[in-house]
């Protein structure tokens, strides 16, 4: 079996005003991909600013990390949305977030939706079209923007009726029940190193998905690729960033994916 190509992706940006939430350069370091804030979870117009310069300094890639209008629940809390209110709210989100890329000559390169709204898009099909014809909005020409989102769910469904490139996300520090469901939580609490390495490694190498029981599940059907998610707000999120990113470099490396 030949392991999945894979990119490390993490939330970024997501302070306000004087108050930092992660150490944004060091993690920018370790990553491929950066998810940034657009303000309605986490972030302003001076952090988007500086987290999207940043990226251009570490030369990683930007997408789109819209959310639920909920600043005061960090956007993880769900709210009824329909599907035309959940697009307009999206556009809003990433445009703000576009202006920034256009200021530093930067392109978007996906979409991503945050926390509530992430597991409601993978759950309902109108709301995941919904987020995919967000991202769609800001193709252009020859430059198209991809969506990331969760393997065999709405998400990949919405993306392959549009046309859209989707990339499959998986999350090394969360945790997945027996049925593959995605355990998205309020807070992130400490995992360890050991057991990250362990699930990483089965991922790429088995095409599997550990659970919390203990069990593996397949990841996805035909899958090629997979976009690794370290969370901003795990304790030691830059060493488990950077433990994650050498593993898939030397993995990346030794199947010849470039």
């Amino acid at each position: 079996m030949i392991p999945l190509k894979a990119t490390v992706n993490c939330d970024m940006g997501e302070g306000f005003s004087l108050y930092t939430f992660a150490d944004d350069e060091a993690l920018m370091k370790t990553i491929h991909l950066a998810n940034i804030a657009c303000g309605f979870h986490a972030g302003d117009f001076t952090i988007m600013n500086k987290t999207v310069a940043l990226a251009k300094q570490y030369h990683v890639a930007v997408g789109a990390h819209p959310s639920l209008p909920d600043r005061q629940g960090f956007g993880r809390r769900e709210m009824a949305m329909e599907p035309d209110e959940l697009r307009s709210c999206f556009i809003y989100q990433i445009g703000a977030l576009t202006g920034f890329l256009k200021l530093h000559g930067l392109l978007l390169d996906y979409v991503k939706p945050h926390g509530a709204v992430y597991g409601q898009t993978a759950r309902s099909l109108p709301l995941a079209r919904a987020a995919v014809g967000a991202a769609q909005n800001f193709s252009t020409g020859n430059h198209k923007v991809a969506f990331m989102g969760l393997a065999g769910t709405a998400h990949q469904v919405a993306c392959e009726e549009a046309g859209v490139r989707f990339i499959p996300e998986w999350f090394a520090d969360l945790d997945y029940d027996a049925d593959g469901k995605l355990l998205i939580t309020k807070t992130h609490e400490q995992v360890f190193k050991d057991v990250i390495e362990t699930r990483v490694q089965r991922l790429l190498e088995s095409h599997e998905i550990t659970t919390n029981t203990g069990g593996f599940l397949p990841f996805g059907d035909n899958l090629t690729e997979v976009s690794i998610c370290c969370h901003s707000d795990t304790p030691g999120a830059v060493e488990i960033a950077g433990l994650v990113k050498a593993i898939v470099d030397t993995t990346n490396e030794r199947a010849g994916h470039t």
